[in-house]
């Protein structure tokens, strides 16, 4: 089964979800979405995947979520959305994705419930 991580190398929790999966023997496909950062169609996958609302995955305490207005509960999901895709530091993270399953890890056990 193929296994992604989205990752952030200056993030802790992420940093520590990619070496739990090591530690269970898979090696994951690593993409750094900042420097990779996703579509809003690839969002829009990621969150079906996840069963998650937009909003339930940006990063509210970025400096960006207050300058871009993102408090704002009128927003729309493909708003929210464009946002993302636009702005990836907003994005939760680390996700990872194995087959048709994703979870998000904070904490990074939560990925074990996927391999």
């Amino acid at each position: 089964m193929k296994v992604t991580i989205y990752h952030n190398p200056r993030c802790s929790k992420s940093r520590e979800t990619l070496a739990l999966l090591r530690e269970h023997g898979v090696e994951p496909a690593v993409v750094d979405y900042l420097k990779e950062p996703l579509n809003a169609a690839a969002l829009k996958q990621l969150l079906a995947a996840l069963k998650l609302k937009p909003r339930q995955l940006l990063r509210s305490k970025e400096k960006d979520y207050k300058a871009l207005g993102l408090d704002d509960p009128a927003l729309s999901d493909a708003a929210l959305i464009k946002v993302m895709a636009a702005h990836p530091v907003l994005i939760e993270r680390p996700i990872v994705v194995a087959g048709t399953k994703a979870v998000l890890g904070r904490p990074p056990e939560n990925v074990l419930t996927i391999i």
